[in-house]
């Protein structure tokens, strides 16, 4: 069964730093195009980073610079990595899994690229 498993999401002051987690189970994510979202309430799920199954990342410009997606395979274990937290960071954040070799790895960005959701984590910065 596959599964995608969030945690390490929580409470922090704006300029702190979180590390999101993303135990997976069923695939081996080093095969895969992974990829972290995030929706805040009222909005739409948006694009945060994505790591290709070659090590290539990509970011959106939001974060660029201040969040870091990475990958441990022996652990089978996506992370992301949040540094200088702001305010507008605040959102549940969700991993993202293209596991039927579809168009994670030409539209990123989009979440309809990917197959395999996990339940999300919060995420709240305050000022």
């Amino acid at each position: 069964q596959v599964q995608l498993v969030e945690s390490g999401g929580g409470l922090v002051q704006a300029g702190g730093s979180l590390r999101l987690s993303c135990a997976t189970s069923g695939r081996t994510v080093s095969r895969y195009v992974m990829g972290w979202f995030r929706q805040a309430p009222g909005q739409e799920r948006e694009f945060v980073a994505s790591i290709w199954n070659g090590g290539s990342t990509s970011y959106a410009d939001s974060v660029k610079g201040r969040f870091t997606i990475s990958r441990d395979n022996a652990k089978n274990t996506v992370f992301l990595q949040m540094n200088s937290l702001k305010p507008e960071d605040t959102a549940v954040y969700y991993c993202a899994a293209d596991f039927s070799f579809g168009s994670g790895g030409i539209t990123w960005w989009s979440p309809s690229s990917y197959d395999y959701w996990g339940q999300g984590t919060q995420v709240t910065v305050s000022s």
